[in-house]
Protein backbone atom coordinates (compact mmCIF):
# COMPACT_ATOMS: atom_id res chain seq x y z
CA UNK A 1 0.00 0.00 0.00
CA UNK A 2 2.81 2.76 1.14
CA UNK A 3 4.41 1.37 -2.88
CA UNK A 4 1.40 1.96 -4.16
CA UNK A 5 0.46 5.36 -2.47
CA UNK A 6 4.36 6.96 -3.35
CA UNK A 7 3.91 5.61 -7.14
CA UNK A 8 0.34 8.01 -7.38
CA UNK A 9 1.52 10.96 -5.65
CA UNK A 10 5.15 11.22 -7.56
CA UNK A 11 4.65 9.63 -10.74
CA UNK A 12 7.58 10.50 -11.89
CA UNK A 13 10.06 10.15 -9.72
CA UNK A 14 8.34 7.53 -7.69
CA UNK A 15 11.28 5.10 -8.03
CA UNK A 16 13.65 7.50 -6.51
CA UNK A 17 11.30 7.96 -3.89
CA UNK A 18 10.80 3.54 -3.53
CA UNK A 19 14.81 3.29 -3.18
CA UNK A 20 15.78 6.11 -0.49
CA UNK A 21 13.00 5.05 1.70
CA UNK A 22 13.52 0.82 1.00
CA UNK A 23 17.55 1.98 2.37
CA UNK A 24 16.59 2.43 5.70
CA UNK A 25 13.55 -0.53 5.81
CA UNK A 26 15.94 -3.23 4.77
CA UNK A 27 18.43 -1.83 7.58
CA UNK A 28 15.89 -1.64 10.51
CA UNK A 29 14.87 -4.87 9.05
CA UNK A 30 18.01 -6.70 9.64
CA UNK A 31 18.35 -4.92 13.47
CA UNK A 32 14.67 -5.50 14.52
CA UNK A 33 14.57 -9.57 13.16
CA UNK A 34 16.49 -10.94 16.32
CA UNK A 35 13.57 -9.01 18.39
CA UNK A 36 10.64 -10.44 16.57
CA UNK A 37 11.94 -13.90 15.91
CA UNK A 38 10.82 -15.07 19.47
CA UNK A 39 7.30 -14.85 18.07
CA UNK A 40 7.56 -17.80 16.07
CA UNK A 41 10.29 -19.78 17.73
CA UNK A 42 10.64 -20.59 21.73
CA UNK A 43 14.62 -19.19 22.25
CA UNK A 44 16.47 -19.95 25.78
CA UNK A 45 19.98 -19.21 26.66
CA UNK A 46 22.38 -21.52 25.03
CA UNK A 47 24.52 -21.84 28.57
CA UNK A 48 21.02 -23.29 30.26
CA UNK A 49 21.37 -26.86 28.76
CA UNK A 50 24.96 -26.80 26.90
CA UNK A 51 27.22 -24.88 29.28
CA UNK A 52 30.26 -27.05 28.09
CA UNK A 53 29.15 -25.94 25.09
CA UNK A 54 29.59 -22.49 25.45
CA UNK A 55 32.91 -22.85 27.14
CA UNK A 56 34.04 -24.57 23.70
CA UNK A 57 32.56 -21.74 21.76
CA UNK A 58 33.90 -19.26 23.78
CA UNK A 59 37.48 -20.52 22.73
CA UNK A 60 36.36 -19.65 18.81
CA UNK A 61 35.06 -16.16 20.15
CA UNK A 62 38.48 -15.64 21.76
CA UNK A 63 40.26 -16.56 18.39
CA UNK A 64 38.00 -15.06 16.05
CA UNK A 65 37.86 -11.78 17.99
CA UNK A 66 34.16 -11.75 17.69
CA UNK A 67 32.26 -9.98 19.92
CA UNK A 68 29.68 -12.56 20.65
CA UNK A 69 29.74 -13.42 24.74
CA UNK A 70 27.76 -16.13 26.23
CA UNK A 71 24.23 -14.33 26.71
CA UNK A 72 24.35 -13.62 23.08
CA UNK A 73 24.29 -17.37 22.23
CA UNK A 74 21.25 -19.44 21.87
CA UNK A 75 19.47 -22.39 21.55
CA UNK A 76 16.38 -22.33 19.17
CA UNK A 77 13.82 -25.31 19.57
CA UNK A 78 13.32 -25.73 16.07
CA UNK A 79 12.80 -29.59 16.92
CA UNK A 80 8.89 -28.61 17.25
CA UNK A 81 8.71 -27.47 13.67
CA UNK A 82 11.77 -29.11 11.64
CA UNK A 83 13.94 -31.89 11.21
CA UNK A 84 16.27 -29.94 9.66
CA UNK A 85 20.21 -28.64 11.18
CA UNK A 86 20.79 -25.12 11.27
CA UNK A 87 22.88 -22.31 13.14
CA UNK A 88 22.95 -18.82 12.07
CA UNK A 89 24.09 -15.16 13.02
CA UNK A 90 21.81 -12.49 12.94
CA UNK A 91 21.21 -8.89 14.12
CA UNK A 92 23.50 -5.77 14.11
CA UNK A 93 24.92 -4.03 16.75
CA UNK A 94 22.92 -3.91 20.00
CA UNK A 95 20.94 -7.15 18.69
CA UNK A 96 23.79 -8.85 17.41
CA UNK A 97 23.49 -12.90 18.30
CA UNK A 98 24.31 -16.59 17.61
CA UNK A 99 21.33 -18.77 17.35
CA UNK A 100 22.18 -22.89 17.38
CA UNK A 101 19.05 -25.14 16.43
CA UNK A 102 18.54 -27.87 19.03
CA UNK A 103 18.61 -30.38 16.18
CA UNK A 104 22.05 -30.02 15.36
CA UNK A 105 22.86 -29.57 19.45
CA UNK A 106 21.81 -32.84 19.94
CA UNK A 107 22.75 -34.70 16.96
CA UNK A 108 26.34 -33.28 15.74
CA UNK A 109 29.34 -33.57 17.95
CA UNK A 110 30.48 -30.32 19.39
CA UNK A 111 33.52 -30.47 17.21
CA UNK A 112 31.02 -29.56 14.21
CA UNK A 113 29.08 -27.23 16.53
CA UNK A 114 32.45 -25.45 16.28
CA UNK A 115 32.99 -25.25 12.78
CA UNK A 116 29.58 -24.08 12.34
CA UNK A 117 29.91 -21.61 14.92
CA UNK A 118 33.38 -20.69 13.09
CA UNK A 119 31.68 -20.29 9.61
CA UNK A 120 28.59 -18.13 11.42
CA UNK A 121 31.24 -15.85 13.18
CA UNK A 122 33.58 -15.28 9.62
CA UNK A 123 30.09 -13.60 8.54
CA UNK A 124 30.67 -11.51 11.12
CA UNK A 125 34.86 -10.83 11.18
CA UNK A 126 34.18 -10.22 7.22
CA UNK A 127 31.66 -7.76 7.33
CA UNK A 128 29.31 -9.95 4.93
CA UNK A 129 26.36 -8.08 6.63
CA UNK A 130 26.89 -4.63 5.76
CA UNK A 131 28.81 -5.81 2.28
CA UNK A 132 25.41 -7.24 1.73
CA UNK A 133 23.31 -4.45 2.47
CA UNK A 134 25.49 -2.16 0.09
CA UNK A 135 25.07 -4.36 -2.64
CA UNK A 136 21.24 -4.07 -1.92
CA UNK A 137 21.69 -0.85 -1.97
CA UNK A 138 23.39 0.01 -5.20
CA UNK A 139 21.38 -3.12 -6.48
CA UNK A 140 18.08 -1.36 -5.92
CA UNK A 141 18.73 1.70 -7.23
CA UNK A 142 19.44 0.21 -11.06
CA UNK A 143 16.40 -2.54 -10.46
CA UNK A 144 13.54 0.71 -9.34
CA UNK A 145 14.86 2.28 -12.01
CA UNK A 146 14.73 -0.58 -14.74
CA UNK A 147 11.39 -1.75 -13.67
CA UNK A 148 9.99 1.85 -13.65
CA UNK A 149 10.80 2.20 -17.31
CA UNK A 150 10.11 -1.13 -18.10
CA UNK A 151 6.55 -0.94 -16.74
CA UNK A 152 6.04 2.68 -18.38
CA UNK A 153 7.15 0.93 -21.98
CA UNK A 154 4.34 -1.78 -21.08
CA UNK A 155 1.63 1.13 -20.63
CA UNK A 156 2.40 2.77 -23.39
CA UNK A 157 2.92 -0.54 -25.84
CA UNK A 158 0.17 -2.06 -24.60
CA UNK A 159 -2.10 0.22 -22.17
CA UNK A 160 -4.86 0.95 -24.77
CA UNK A 161 -5.35 -2.84 -24.89
CA UNK A 162 -4.96 -2.76 -20.97
CA UNK A 163 -7.00 0.19 -20.57
CA UNK A 164 -4.44 1.56 -18.34
CA UNK A 165 -3.45 5.48 -18.75
CA UNK A 166 -0.80 5.28 -16.65
CA UNK A 167 1.45 3.72 -14.11
CA UNK A 168 0.53 5.85 -11.45
CA UNK A 169 -2.99 4.35 -11.56
CA UNK A 170 -4.50 1.93 -9.98
CA UNK A 171 -4.33 -0.94 -13.00
CA UNK A 172 -1.51 0.99 -13.74
CA UNK A 173 0.65 -0.37 -10.82
CA UNK A 174 0.35 -3.74 -11.94
CA UNK A 175 2.50 -3.75 -14.73
CA UNK A 176 5.04 -2.11 -12.75
CA UNK A 177 4.95 -5.43 -9.92
CA UNK A 178 5.25 -7.20 -13.20
CA UNK A 179 8.20 -5.94 -14.08
CA UNK A 180 9.77 -6.09 -10.64
CA UNK A 181 8.62 -9.68 -10.64
CA UNK A 182 10.91 -10.32 -13.91
CA UNK A 183 13.53 -8.63 -12.35
CA UNK A 184 13.35 -10.66 -9.10
CA UNK A 185 13.39 -14.17 -11.65
CA UNK A 186 16.41 -12.74 -13.90
CA UNK A 187 18.51 -11.23 -10.93
CA UNK A 188 17.80 -14.45 -9.03
CA UNK A 189 21.43 -16.21 -9.95
CA UNK A 190 23.22 -13.15 -9.35
CA UNK A 191 22.05 -12.98 -5.89
CA UNK A 192 22.98 -16.60 -5.75
CA UNK A 193 26.55 -16.24 -6.98
CA UNK A 194 26.99 -13.11 -4.32
CA UNK A 195 25.29 -15.12 -1.23
CA UNK A 196 27.62 -18.57 -2.53
CA UNK A 197 30.94 -16.34 -2.58
CA UNK A 198 30.30 -14.91 0.78
CA UNK A 199 29.61 -18.47 2.13
CA UNK A 200 32.23 -19.93 0.50
CA UNK A 201 34.57 -17.33 2.26
CA UNK A 202 32.39 -18.23 5.61
CA UNK A 203 33.67 -22.04 5.31
CA UNK A 204 36.80 -21.13 4.54
CA UNK A 205 36.85 -19.02 8.23
CA UNK A 206 35.27 -21.45 9.83
CA UNK A 207 37.77 -24.05 9.25
CA UNK A 208 40.61 -21.86 9.53
CA UNK A 209 39.07 -20.86 13.05
CA UNK A 210 38.73 -24.49 14.55
CA UNK A 211 42.58 -24.97 13.79
CA UNK A 212 44.19 -25.97 16.75
CA UNK A 213 41.06 -26.19 18.43
CA UNK A 214 39.92 -29.90 17.52
CA UNK A 215 42.03 -32.84 16.29
CA UNK A 216 40.99 -32.59 12.34
CA UNK A 217 39.56 -29.40 10.55
CA UNK A 218 39.37 -31.12 7.33
CA UNK A 219 37.55 -34.03 8.81
CA UNK A 220 35.44 -31.97 11.35
CA UNK A 221 34.08 -29.98 8.24
CA UNK A 222 33.75 -32.50 6.09
CA UNK A 223 31.25 -34.57 8.10
CA UNK A 224 29.50 -31.60 9.15
CA UNK A 225 28.56 -30.86 5.85
CA UNK A 226 27.95 -33.97 5.12
CA UNK A 227 25.51 -33.98 8.17
CA UNK A 228 23.50 -30.90 6.93
CA UNK A 229 23.42 -32.72 3.35
CA UNK A 230 21.56 -35.53 4.77
CA UNK A 231 19.30 -33.43 7.53
CA UNK A 232 18.12 -31.08 4.43
CA UNK A 233 17.86 -34.30 2.09
CA UNK A 234 20.03 -32.21 -0.38
CA UNK A 235 20.83 -33.67 -3.97
CA UNK A 236 24.10 -34.78 -3.71
CA UNK A 237 25.21 -34.16 -7.24
CA UNK A 238 22.89 -31.21 -8.41
CA UNK A 239 22.86 -30.18 -11.83
CA UNK A 240 25.78 -27.52 -11.98
CA UNK A 241 23.18 -24.78 -13.60
CA UNK A 242 20.71 -25.77 -11.31
CA UNK A 243 23.18 -25.10 -8.29
CA UNK A 244 24.48 -21.50 -10.41
CA UNK A 245 21.07 -20.33 -10.20
CA UNK A 246 19.17 -21.46 -7.39
CA UNK A 247 21.43 -22.18 -4.68
CA UNK A 248 22.13 -19.76 -2.54
CA UNK A 249 24.90 -21.90 -0.85
CA UNK A 250 27.31 -23.81 -2.78
CA UNK A 251 26.40 -27.45 -2.97
CA UNK A 252 27.14 -29.75 0.00
CA UNK A 253 29.28 -31.81 -2.73
CA UNK A 254 31.46 -28.63 -3.72
CA UNK A 255 32.14 -27.66 0.17
CA UNK A 256 32.60 -30.77 1.34
CA UNK A 257 35.60 -31.68 -1.48
CA UNK A 258 36.91 -28.15 -0.86
CA UNK A 259 36.80 -28.61 2.84
CA UNK A 260 38.66 -32.15 2.27
CA UNK A 261 41.88 -30.57 0.63
CA UNK A 262 42.32 -27.22 2.12
CA UNK A 263 45.21 -27.36 4.83
CA UNK A 264 47.12 -24.52 4.40
CA UNK A 265 49.30 -25.46 6.91
CA UNK A 266 51.04 -28.00 5.51
CA UNK A 267 54.61 -27.64 4.65
CA UNK A 268 54.75 -24.76 7.11
CA UNK A 269 51.87 -22.68 4.74
CA UNK A 270 49.67 -20.49 7.08
CA UNK A 271 45.67 -19.85 6.12
CA UNK A 272 44.06 -17.20 4.70
CA UNK A 273 42.84 -15.25 7.34
CA UNK A 274 45.02 -16.94 10.53
CA UNK A 275 48.25 -17.31 10.39
CA UNK A 276 48.07 -20.32 12.82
Amino acid sequence: LLFNWIVRVSPRRYWVWLWLISLPLIVLSVFVSPLLDPIFNKFEPLIKTHAALVTKLENVVARTGTNIPPDRMFLMKASAKSNGLNAYVTGLGATKRFVMWDTATDRLPDDEVLFIFGHESGHYVLNHIPKMLAGMAVALFFVFWACAALAEWLVRRFGARWQIDSVAGRAGFLPLIFALSIAGFVLTPASNTFSRYFEHEADVYGQEAIHGLVPDPQRTSVSGFNHLGEAWLEDPNPNPLIEFWDYNHPSVKNRANFAAHYNPWANGGHGEFFDK
